[in-house]
């Protein structure tokens, strides 16, 4: 079987699991992520949890096309309920979803995790909510991308164990830690797309026939976030 090639999004997830790495794909997506990771060596052992049984299916299948049944265990279950104890995983993926669902799977699961774990987290949109969950419970964001597929923006955002409790600021929970310092061109045209967004929110909420000062008041403030943050 010839090896399988990633998305460019998918290459910068498997970018961030280190050699060796025990790990646990949540919505394995036809589990190709660790399907090329145990192709390339770097992987020693993985799991592809699967909340649907018709994707479940697919990723069965598509592991034992590959013949790395021994090395990837396909699960049914929800979220981080795919995990075992004895698996030992020390990296868990979770990549394609909304921040919403990545906070929800981290937080309903939580007993499944040592709190030792490496998070390669990839939201496609509220990287805000994932980095509130991450700077909660103590994780570092270690790494932070910013990139544009099929026109489309994702992040990814890299939570390593933190020794001692961090407290990020609200601008890097919106808009990143380090991405707000980088400012690449996926960034600034992402935050100009929500500018312009927040803009016409405003002018719509001034032009209303009874104002909502409370919603007015919030969305001005996110405009000088983001202004302050392009400048």
């Amino acid at each position: 079987m010839s090896d399988l090639h990633l998305s460019h999004r998918l290459q910068a997830v498997a970018d961030f699991v280190p050699n060796h790495a025990r790990l646990a794909d949540i919505g394995s997506d036809h589990a190709y992520l660790p399907i090329y990771l145990a192709q390339h060596h770097v992987i020693d052992y993985g799991v592809a949890g699967e909340v649907v049984k018709g994707p479940y299916q697919s990723s069965v299948a598509h592991v034992h096309q590959y013949g790395l049944d021994e090395i990837i265990k396909v699960r049914l279950a929800d979220g981080l309920q795919a995990i075992k104890a004895t698996d030992n995983i020390n990296v868990v993926t979770i990549a394609g979803m909304g921040g919403t669902l990545i906070k929800n799977i981290l937080s309903a699961g939580s007993n499944r995790l040592t709190g030792n774990e490496r998070l390669v987290l990839e939201p496609n949109v509220g990287g805000y909510l994932v980095r509130q969950w991450l700077n909660e419970h103590q994780y570092q964001i270690s790494h932070e991308v910013i990139l544009t597929e099929d026109k489309h923006i994702y992040e990814i955002i890299v939570g390593d164990p933190a020794l001692v409790p961090l407290h990020y600021s609200q601008l890097d929970l919106m808009f990143g830690p380090q991405l707000r310092h980088e400012r690449n061109v996926a960034f600034v045209q992402k935050w100009q797309t929500e500018l312009h967004k927040q803009q016409l929110v405003l002018t719509n909420l001034q032009k209303a026939q009874h104002v909502n000062i409370e919603r007015l008041q919030q969305v001005q403030h996110q405009i000088e976030l983001i202004q302050e943050v392009l400048q």
